[in-house]
């Protein structure tokens, strides 16, 4: 049987942490064992990760993201690429999370150093497939990375 895994300022502490020493800029820790039917993570995310605009096309895809410290920048697209919403998700804000549909084209930036996100969606873990990336934005490692998370940020300022 599983022990309780507290979601508290120590595991905030560990992951801000690791996702500043992480290349990528996030790290994350997971509640769940693989073949579970439910993901759960917290994520440590830094101001310097990107987070490509992307959709889960499986209908037993939809994902809560909730932030639990810092802030974020959440958008919304449409099929074309325009902002259709924007909303800054804040530990202990107006808006802490978001609740997203199948198909829903989101992305996200990070507004705040050390900032932790939880995440909950269907397993089992699949990537990023084909039509899930969306065609109007670089994906990670791509050029033009730096323009469109700088893009991004801005819808913030």
């Amino acid at each position: 049987m599983r022990q309780p895994a507290f979601i508290d300022q120590s595991l905030f502490a560990g992951l801000a942490a690791q996702a500043a020493a992480n290349p990528r800029g996030r790290q994350h820790h997971t509640f769940h064992e693989m073949e579970e039917p439910c993901h759960r993570m917290a994520v440590g995310l830094q101001p310097s990760t990107y987070i490509p605009p992307h959709r889960h096309l499986s209908a037993d895809k939809a994902e809560t993201l909730i932030a639990l410290k810092g802030r974020f920048g959440l958008l919304l697209f449409d099929e074309q690429g325009a902002v259709t919403d924007k909303r800054v998700l804040q530990a202990g804000g107006d808006c802490l999370g978001v609740d997203l549909a199948p198909g829903t084209f989101h992305g996200l930036v990070v507004l705040e150093p050390d900032s932790i996100l939880f995440e909950c969606k269907a397993g089992p873990y699949r990537p990023v497939g084909e039509g899930e990336h969306a065609h109007w934005a670089p994906r990670e490692g791509e050029e033009g990375v730096a323009e469109y998370q700088a893009w991004m940020l801005a819808q913030f300022d």
